[in-house]
């Protein structure tokens, strides 16, 4: 729901400051006041296209902003969280400059206009008397109709299925068209595969190869050092260990002279026990390791042949068992796209994966779109188009798509004795707001939109149908936010609120301003509305007749 509007310096209007209601709310006022300027300004937050006249004369630039609700867990709460933005509120705001640049910005972050328009789908929708009307682009057709029929998750179910079969027509057609390239790319694959299947490589082993290298290459050198350290310890006269072990007896003998060299002697033993347990290591370390060239050379060789390999592919020695896995995938779909019996079996499999789910949802489509034809075409009877027809009609495509198997085209016949045809071409302004108005009112329950907005939806009517239109739009005031730019006095005192736009002059400069309407001044202006500006008794009596005001 729209809650807050605020606008500076646009076109006539140099700062307004609105809050919003819920239920159906009637924007009155005479012609020229600026009652559709409000509907262009809050078109200009939800991404419509601006240059720099919309700019108010003499003002540097027009800045507009809007504010609605947001709940959770709703599909608004989810695009502004997929799309970086803070979630707790929703407030759009554009700024125009004099060269006609804009920006725009979501919960105070820069933005894009396709930004804007994508959100803009889950918080209003504005029908005026304009060649953009949402009800005139054949996506939103066909959207409105899916809304309506709840279609959403087949749609996914049927985007997805055919998305495989595009892919699986497409590899068999690529194959038919370049199988003498496919051949060489096999035979290439086939003979990488083979040569790292043969050299049959692994981490584990590259570990302990290189660890096994390391030591028998530095064999001699381990020994030296081995028997040096032995020949100090334990291996000569002078060696140390039965210095330090003569020693330690000699102390040990002491302690009894002074028990306070105790402390000294038990550090100076463990001493002596770590020597001689060291000396042993040494011992069987030099026990097992031996030089042994041949091995030393099978090791060389290997890690030779690994490194040469791993430099050929241009990836370290670890990365060539993953290396393996992809060319061998790569190769097994080659495998695959060169055997046209397979190919043809997968893309006939996808086909009729697809056809299934997309078959199920023409169905849906089919069974919605007779009955919201039947139920428009009789609201169109109500509307001043007595003996119109609505319809709705699904053309089969010559191939499926990812929406499905069919086109959605809006026709209508505006008078009796018409030949039904496309809304864009035979629904006069008004004739396709009153259209749209029959469809909101009948699919509201399906539409997520919280606020629709009309732009003279009476226009060319007028007494008992004005009537019904204000009833229609108090209707659909209980399920969503109403606003409504209209002339008619039924119409507007059908509004569970009123404001009325006043056009005047301030220092030589002409505005446009809002009046919020409480009970009496609504009499006076539906007054206005029955009479002109001059305002009677009988007006008078006859608008709050119409408000339900008794005396």
């Amino acid at each position: 729901m729209l809650r807050h509007l605020s606008i500076r310096d646009f076109v006539i209007v140099d700062q307004l400051e609105l809050e919003f209601s819920h239920g159906f709310g009637a924007l009155t006022g005479e012609t020229g006041a600026g009652k559709s300027i409000l509907i262009d300004a809050l078109s200009l937050t939800l991404g419509e296209r601006a240059d720099a006249p919309v700019i108010r004369t003499g003002a540097e630039r027009a800045e507009i902003s809007a504010e609605f609700d947001v709940t959770i867990n709703s599909a608004l709460a989810s695009w502004l969280q997929t799309n970086d933005f803070d979630i707790t509120t929703c407030l759009l705001r554009r700024i125009i400059d004099q060269n006609g640049r804009s920006r725009a910005y979501i919960n105070g972050t820069a933005a894009t206009l396709g930004q804007l328009r994508e959100i803009a789908t889950f918080l209003a929708d504005i029908h005026g008397q304009n060649a953009h009307h949402s009800l005139l682009n054949p996506e939103a057709q066909r959207a409105l109709l899916d809304a309506h029929a709840g279609t959403q998750e087949l749609l996914r179910e049927v985007a997805t299925a055919y998305n495989a079969w595009r892919q699986a027509r497409e590899a068999r057609k690529t194959a038919m068209a370049d199988s003498e390239a496919a051949a060489r790319e096999r035979e290439l694959l086939e003979w990488q595969v083979k040569e790292l299947t043969t050299l049959a490589f692994n981490t584990e082993e590259w570990q302990e190869t290189e660890t096994e290298q390391r030591r028998l290459s530095n064999a001699s050198e381990l020994l030296d050092a081995a028997n040096a350290a032995l020949l100090v310890l334990d291996d000569s006269e002078t060696a140390a260990l039965s210095a330090l072990q003569h020693a330690g007896a000699r102390l040990n003998g002491l302690t009894t002279v002074d028990p306070a060299l105790g402390e000294a002697v038990k550090l100076f033993d463990s001493a002596v026990i770590q020597l001689e347990e060291s000396a042993l290591a040494l011992r069987r370390y030099q026990d097992h390791l031996e030089l042994d060239p041949s091995r030393l050379s099978e090791l060389d060789s290997r890690i030779d042949a690994v490194t040469q390999m791993a430099r050929k592919y241009r990836v370290p020695p670890t990365e060539l068992p993953a290396l393996l896995a992809q060319l061998t995938a790569q190769l097994d779909e080659l495998s695959l796209r060169a055997d046209p019996t397979a190919l043809a079996e997968r893309e006939q499999v996808t086909e009729a994966a697809y056809l299934a789910v997309a078959e199920q949802l023409s169905a849906l489509r089919k069974k919605t779109a007779q009955r919201l034809s039947q139920e428009v075409s009789a609201g169109m009877q109500e509307l001043a188009m007595s003996g119109g027809q609505f319809s709705i009609a699904l053309e089969t495509l010559g191939e499926g798509a990812s929406f499905g198997l069919e086109s959605v085209e809006f026709q209508v016949a505006a008078n009796a004795g018409q030949s039904l045809r496309p809304l864009a071409k035979v629904a006069s302004g008004g004739e396709l707001s009153r259209i749209g108005l029959a469809l909101q009112v009948i699919a509201s329950q399906a539409n997520p939109v919280g606020t629709l907005i009309f732009d003279e939806v009476d226009v060319g009517i007028g007494g008992r149908v004005a009537e019904i239109v204000g009833r229609m739009l108090r209707s659909l005031g209980k399920t969503h936010q109403v606003l409504c730019v209209t002339h008619l006095p039924q119409v507007a005192a059908q509004a569970d609120w009123q404001w009325s736009i006043i056009k005047e002059t301030r220092n030589a400069t002409v505005v446009s301003s809002v009046c919020i309407l409480d009970q009496e001044s609504r009499v006076i202006e539906i007054a206005r509305m029955l009479g002109g500006e001059k305002i009677t008794r009988t007006t008078q009596r006859h608008a709050a007749e119409m408000l339900g005001i008794t005396e």
